[in-house]
Parts: C-alpha cells; sequence; structure tokens
C-alpha cells in the first residue's frame, strides 16, 4: 500500500480536503485496486474573524453554535453529543452524596477554605491555618467555592468533580474530532465516560478529576497549535500544565516531555521558530505554576501554615521529594510509613508488601494485573494496537500531518505514563490510573474511525475484527476476576465480541454480491461489536458508581479476587480464613466493610483479625496486639493495639506481658518497640480497645465521631484558636467535620511532619489556644522502632506529635467520650 497518490500538489502544503480525491465507493461485486488512505485528510473547522470585536459575533450566535455545531456535521452528530454528554452527567451525579464526605482529608480542607480566605489560597486543613494538606491548592477551589455558595455538604462537595467529568469529554470530544469523523470523537467520549476507574475518580474528591480536565486541555491546546503552529494555542497548552501543577504537582509534568518533543517534530514551521515557540511555552508553564509557589516560599514561615507532607515546610522539597521523585524511585522521605515498609518477616494479604514495599509488584504487565486491570486496562490492548495502525498508515504522510500529528500526541501520553506507572516504586494508587483513561479511549477513537471507515478492504476488515475479538476475550479475563459479579456477562461479552468480528469479515465477502446485504451486516456487527466492548466496563462503571467510597485508598466496580488485601477497597471483605491464622477468621473490606471476628492473633490468644472495616463501618476487628494480654504465651513479636479495627474495633490490648514474657512486644503503635529486651509495656494511646481510629490507626480513612464527642469539642470552641488538636490529618479532619470547628492536625497526614515541635504545643496550651487533646492518631505510622508506644517515623526517632501526645498522657487527665480518648487541655493534673 501506498498513498503517494494522495500527495498534496507541488507548492501547496497544507491542502484542503478537497485537493485530496474522494473515498471510493464500493459497488456490488467490485474489487478495490486503488486503494484510499486509512486517514484521509479532513477539513478543520473554519478558523472565525480575530480581534475583540469576533467574541461579540461568537456571543451572539453561541447558542446556534451549541446546537448545530460544525457546519459540516450532519444533524444526529450535535444532538448525540448532547446526549453523551447529559448521560454522562447523570451516571457521575447519580447518588451522589452516598459517599458522604468521600476522603475526609480533602473535605476539612474544602471546609477550611469555604471559612476562612487564607485557609482557601493555601489549601489548609483547618480554618486556624495550622497546617496545609499535601498537595497544592487548586483542586480545593472550586469545591471551597462551591460550598461557600451552596453550603457545606457532600453533594456541593463532589458535584464539581461530576461536572468536571462531562466537560472532559466534551473536550476529548473536541479533540478527536478536530481531525477524525463524529464517529471517531462520540466514541472516545463514551469510552471515557464508562471507564470503571473514570465513574470513580470524577465522584470523588481527590484532585485526580482536575487533573485529568486540565491535562485534557492541554492535549486539544497542543493539537490546535499543530495545526497552524499558532503560538497562542501553544501558550494556552502551557498555561494548563501550570494550572495542573497546582493541582497535583509533578504528576501534572509525565506528558510535558513528549508533547514537547512532539510540537518540535512536526510543527508546520521553521525549527528555529518551533524552539522559541516552545521556549514560550515553557515560560507559561513556570508563571501559570510558579506564581503560587513562589509566594509560598517567600513568605515567612511564621505568616503561612506548616507545608504538609514536607519535612522542613518547603513546597519545593515535598514537590521534588515525597510527591515527586520519591514516587518513582521510593525514596519517600515523610511518607506513609516511609515508603510503605513493614516489619521484617510480615507481609499483608495479597502479597502488597512484597520486596518490603506497599505498593505492588512493578514490571510491564503491572497495568493488567489482578488490582489494576479492572480500573483501567479494558480498552489498552485495543489502545496499544490502534496506535502502532494509526502510526503505520501514516508514516509516509508529510511530516506536520494532523493524523498523524493527532496519533503521537495521544500515544504520547499513554506510552509515557503507562510506563512510569508501571515501574515506579513509590507510593502508587489503583486509581492513578485514570490518568490513562483520556489516551486509552481517544486512540480507540480514532482508530476505531479510520477501520470503520475503511472496513470494505479485507485487510482493514481483517484488522478491526482482530481487534474486536482481542478486546472481547480481554474483557472476559476481566470478568473472570470478579466470578460472582454478573457471571453470565462474561460470557455474553466473549461471544458477542467474536460474533461481531465474525461477522465484520463476513460483510466484507457479502459486500462484493451485494452492498446492500454486507452494509447492513456491518451494521449490525458494529453494534454487537461496540456493546461487546464497552458491556464490561459499563457493568463496572455502574457499579462503581452504586457503591459508596470514602477513606484515602479507594477502587472502581466489584471485589476482585487475587487484588491488594482480602477485598477490594472501600468495599466489604469476603468471609476469610479460619482462627488460628495471623489475620484471623473474617476477610475484612480493606477498607471500609463490615469486619468478622477476628482468630487467633500473631503471637498471643485471642488477637483480632487484620483490619476489619477498615476504614469504614462498625465491626471490623483490629491488629492484634501482641496477643488479648498474651494470656499465658510469650507473645514474641506481638503486634501493637495502635492498628485500631473500623470505627472502633478491638485493637487488641497492646500486650501487658501478665501470664507470659512479651519479647519484642511493642505497645500501642505499629510497630515499634518500646523495650527490645524487656516486658512489653501496658498499650498505649491506640491500644487497647482500638479507639476513634479508622484504619492503620485512623490514617487511611477518618474515624466515626458520636454525638457525645462532637458536642464535647464543640463545647465553648469559639474561645479557642483550636476546639482541638490530636494526631493524623484524618483523624483531625473527622471531627473538623462533625462539628465545623477548626482542629489541629499534628503532623499532618500520617502524623510524623515535624509540624510543631514539643515547646511549642505546650506554649499553645499556655495561651489557651486549644482545649481538647484526642488521644488515638496516627502519629504511630509504619515504621521506626522508637520510643513508647512505638512512635516513631522513618528513622526510628519519637515524632514530635508522639512527644506531644506522651506529655498531654502524664501531664492531663484521661475521660472517655463517645468510645474516644479526650484530654482537656485547660485542666492539668494537680
Amino acid at each position: 500500500m501506498t498513498t503517494s497518490s494522495y500527495s498534496p500538489p507541488a507548492g501547496d502544503p497544507w491542502p484542503e480536503a478537497a485537493n485530496y480525491p474522494p473515498p471510493e465507493v464500493p459497488q456490488p461485486g467490485a474489487v478495490r485496486s486503488d486503494p484510499a488512505p486509512l486517514f484521509p485528510e479532513q477539513p478543520l473547522p473554519p478558523a472565525g474573524p480575530k480581534g475583540v470585536a469576533s467574541w461579540s459575533g461568537r456571543l451572539r450566535t453561541l447558542p446556534a453554535r451549541a446546537w448545530r455545531g460544525r457546519a459540516d456535521d450532519p444533524r444526529w452528530v450535535r444532538p448525540a453529543l448532547l446526549a453523551l454528554l447529559a448521560a454522562t452527567a447523570v451516571l457521575y451525579l447519580w447518588g451522589l452524596s452516598a459517599s458522604g464526605w468521600a476522603n475526609a482529608f480533602y473535605s476539612a480542607a474544602v471546609q477550611a477554605g469555604s471559612q476562612s480566605w487564607k485557609a482557601f489560597f493555601f489549601g489548609s486543613s483547618d480554618a486556624a491555618n495550622f497546617i496545609t494538606v499535601d498537595k497544592p491548592p487548586a483542586s480545593l477551589w472550586p469545591m471551597a467555592l462551591s460550598a461557600r455558595i451552596f453550603g457545606l455538604s457532600s453533594w456541593s462537595l463532589l458535584a464539581p468533580q461530576a461536572l468536571m467529568g462531562a466537560a472532559t469529554v466534551g473536550v476529548l470530544y473536541a479533540t478527536v474530532r478536530r481531525r477524525f469523523s463524529p464517529l471517531g470523537g462520540l466514541l472516545a467520549g463514551a469510552a471515557l465516560a464508562l471507564t470503571p476507574v473514570a465513574a470513580l475518580m470524577f465522584r470523588f474528591n481527590n484532585p485526580d478529576a482536575l487533573l485529568v480536565l486540565l491535562l485534557t486541555l492541554s492535549a486539544y491546546g497542543l493539537v490546535r497549535a499543530i495545526e497552524t503552529a499558532s503560538t497562542r494555542w501553544l501558550l494556552f497548552t502551557g498555561a494548563m500544565f501550570g494550572l495542573a501543577f497546582l493541582t497535583k504537582t509533578l504528576a501534572a509534568f509525565l506528558i510535558l516531555p513528549a508533547f514537547a518533543v512532539i510540537y518540535l517534530v512536526v510543527a508546520p514551521t521553521g525549527f528555529w521558530r518551533r524552539v522559541r515557540q516552545t521556549l514560550l511555552a515553557g515560560a507559561a508553564v513556570v508563571v501559570s505554576g510558579g506564581w503560587w509557589v513562589a509566594i509560598v516560599e517567600l513568605l515567612p514561615a511564621s505568616a503561612r501554615p506548616y507545608v504538609g507532607g514536607s519535612q522542613d515546610n518547603s513546597f519545593l522539597s515535598l514537590t521534588f521529594g515525597y510527591n515527586g521523585l520519591g514516587r518513582v524511585d521510593g525514596n519517600e522521605r515523610g511518607s506513609v510509613g516511609g515508603g510503605g515498609r513493614l516489619p521484617a518477616g510480615l507481609d499483608l494479604p495479597g502479597g502488597a508488601m512484597r520486596g518490603g514495599k506497599g505498593w505492588g509488584q512493578t514490571g510491564i504487565t503491572r497495568l493488567f494485573g489482578s488490582d489494576i486491570g479492572g480500573q483501567i486496562a479494558w480498552l489498552l490492548p485495543a489502545a496499544l494496537i490502534l496506535l502502532v495502525v494509526g502510526l503505520w498508515a501514516t508514516r509516509r504522510y508529510a511530516r506536520p500531518d494532523t493524523a498523524r500529528a493527532a496519533f503521537l500526541v495521544w500515544g504520547g501520553w499513554l506510552i509515557s505514563t503507562a510506563l512510569i506507572f508501571s515501574f515506579m516504586s513509590g507510593i502508587f494508587h489503583q486509581y492513578y490510573t485514570v490518568a490513562l483513561a483520556p489516551a486509552v479511549a481517544a486512540l480507540v477513537g480514532m482508530g476505531v474511525d479510520g477501520l470503520w471507515r475503511a472496513r470494505h478492504r479485507l485487510p482493514y476488515a481483517l484488522l478491526l475484527a482482530g481487534v474486536l475479538a482481542v478486546t472481547a476475550v480481554w474483557a472476559f479475563v476481566l470478568l473472570g476476576r470478579s466470578s460472582d459479579f454478573l457471571p453470565w456477562l462474561r460470557w455474553a461479552v466473549l461471544v458477542g465480541g467474536l460474533a461481531a468480528a465474525a461477522a465484520l469479515v463476513a460483510g466484507q465477502f457479502a459486500g462484493r454480491a451485494s452492498g446492500r446485504t454486507g452494509a447492513r451486516i456491518a451494521s449490525v456487527a458494529g453494534l454487537l461489536g461496540l456493546a461487546a466492548a464497552l458491556g464490561g466496563p459499563a457493568a463496572y462503571a455502574v457499579d462503581t458508581v452504586d457503591t459508596a467510597h470514602n477513606g484515602s485508598i479507594i477502587t472502581a466496580g466489584p471485589s476482585v479476587k487475587g487484588a491488594f488485601g482480602p477485598g477490594s477497597f472501600g468495599r466489604k471483605g469476603g468471609k476469610g480464613s479460619a482462627g488460628g491464622r495471623m489475620f484471623g477468621q473474617g476477610g475484612q473490606g480493606f477498607p471500609g466493610g463490615a469486619g468478622g471476628q477476628g482468630g487467633q492473633g500473631f503471637g498471643g490468644q485471642g488477637g483480632q483479625g487484620f483490619p476489619g472495616g477498615f476504614p469504614g463501618r462498625q465491626g471490623g476487628q483490629g491488629f492484634p496486639g501482641g496477643g488479648a494480654g498474651g494470656q499465658g504465651s510469650h507473645g514474641q513479636n506481638g503486634f501493637p493495639g495502635g492498628f485500631p479495627g473500623g470505627n472502633g474495633g478491638n485493637g487488641g490490648d497492646g500486650g501487658d506481658g501478665s501470664g507470659g514474657r512479651h519479647e519484642r512486644g511493642g505497645a500501642g503503635g505499629f510497630p515499634g518497640a518500646q523495650d527490645p529486651e524487656g516486658m512489653g509495656g501496658p498499650g498505649g494511646p491506640g491500644g487497647g480497645m482500638g479507639g476513634p481510629g479508622g484504619g492503620m490507626g485512623g490514617l487511611l480513612g477518618g474515624t466515626k465521631v458520636s454525638d457525645e464527642a462532637a458536642a464535647l469539642v464543640s463545647q465553648d470552641a469559639d474561645h479557642y484558636t483550636w476546639a482541638a488538636a490530636t494526631s493524623g490529618s484524618q483523624n483531625a479532619a473527622s471531627y473538623q467535620l462533625a462539628t465545623g470547628k477548626p482542629v489541629m492536625a499534628l503532623g499532618g497526614f500520617n502524623g510524623t511532619d515535624p509540624s510543631l515541635s514539643l515547646a511549642g504545643f505546650q506554649k499553645y496550651v499556655q495561651e489557651g489556644k486549644v482545649h481538647w487533646f484526642i488521644g488515638g492518631g496516627s502519629h504511630r505510622g509504619f515504621g521506626g522502632a522508637g520510643g513508647e508506644g512505638g512512635q516513631g517515623d522513618d528513622n526510628g526517632q519519637q515524632t514530635e506529635s508522639a512527644q506531644i501526645e506522651a506529655w498531654v498522657t502524664s501531664h492531663f487527665t484521661a475521660k472517655t467520650v463517645g468510645g474516644a480518648t479526650f484530654y482537656d487541655l485547660t485542666a492539668p493534673k494537680s
């Protein structure tokens, strides 16, 4: 196959579509001998007038253009697009409030931003501006503005995220439609809307929703810039990257190098102009993303909140460390447990901590694995195949050809992001893969668009059928990982997909005898193939919408066999192994299901199962604390009690040494040892009955605050700067959201940030700025051999928040209210 007959005329490097011969219409019995290009040139929308006067004209014609669309579009196109956008909005908004505060860590910051403009600007966790969240604040701003306008509620918090999802679908359609047919744009939009992880994250309050919207806008800007070497659109692309940086720091730059190289190579202008334009776009990135960073870095530390997640109160170190390169190489200073390490010899269920890391196995197959495949990988094989097809089909086109440029843009996005996700050894959550969804959907839309129009040729019909067959078989595999979820669906998808693939090939032969018969067969095959390809992800997306999600780690779709933990995150766990095992009876929802009764704990009698209701509903029992007091046993290496079950599940006693020696049986923290050679002391804070902490001691999810506890914290709260203080942002967020009063989150997200020294806290107490201290926070983390209660940081040193809690417990009297432990900081022990 060659495309030489379709080269543009001499002297006209940018011909309109009219300069290409029209696609040949096959006649009954005819055999094609002069193949048309797989991706023929499409006319671009008219640029329209420029200048101020053009904006008034555009505004006047906006309603008509919004309904009619492009002048060359068939009449059905714009209604179909509007229907797709409306359906996406309904899907993402449906039952939105069921997730409550979703991720309370960010919800508390939204609440703070709705009460204080300073907290709004900095992204503070509390309205008194003690500490920020561990991300820049751009993703919080739309939610905080919504809360200011409509009042703080689950709906006002999450609705902006859902609308961002519908907007992303619209931008993706517009980007694909610039160069391909309406069919390609609509298919890309539908594929994005029905991607399970997209249905998850566009209904959740993590930064990823805004991040994906801004990156999709950057792709639109790049496609527009490549068309005419437009500096204006390239600056727009840079600005979108800068705003994306203010949303999730270096996660915004995963595709930036690929985009820069693509423009430098294919833009239709001279090389040095391309270089100058790219440098200007880089300046746009720095300005749009750097202004906020400059303010934070230049302000004195006393004039702003502590930068949460950092170890030195610097946003730059947070950006390039914990939130940046540390995610890639695993060297995460200040991370959740210092890179997710557990003690030697211990592994969580599902091999979650293999190799001493807590974020799963790395490698080229990571995105297809049990815990990630159902999130994003339904159409990933098809997208990779169609990327190769698109680049091969356009290999002889002119360098600035817009079809090849589109495949390079979306292919560069997919490959660069997928490779980093596959091999990064730091913190990695399944929902990160939402960043792949627009690229996967765009490549599928563009590739199918070309193959569908060329299906009357046998090679292309076979190729389209092969892509469909691979997609159906892969969906059969993915659905098989959730054997209890609609068991009939996997067979329907497999049979339907293979039948549609066979019909596509058969229709090509039937078309030689009767064009009408072949067209009818192809139409039926196309509809059947579309249903088979999208049936699996659509079912997972609907299940995701129908399920409440909250906490820090969430996944889309039903529980999956072989995924991290006894059950999928945020869902009810299945029944686990019998008692007497380390993790006990009752596979617990990890996090958030109702847990079953624990079996024998690790190193002692009656230890509770791991971990129930983690961190959601009542009932799951916490990680054992060296057995139930180690009665009659050594309890060697017994885990401390500070790993409470969901919402007050038993955390184990932490080991009091009675009846047996607790060698290295640390108290209260996870894991840590109070005395490596001696007897395990009494359970420290968070030991015993688990206290208020949710999963992982309140680290991954907040706690359910009782009415009595909320009333206590609210008592005379207006007389104090902070109504209460506690270790860890999740625990603080729960009380702040329950009371509407500022709560000081000592140590930030995982309680280990050096945000306030003991002397500083004592000064606040002496000045009467803090009323209550709430015990049982998450300052223990995962690592360290620390001090009392195992309250250690990454290096085994006792954290500031641990020192503060130790001081509080020794100088103030504890009282239990609503299952939580409180210390009145205005009434020291006599």
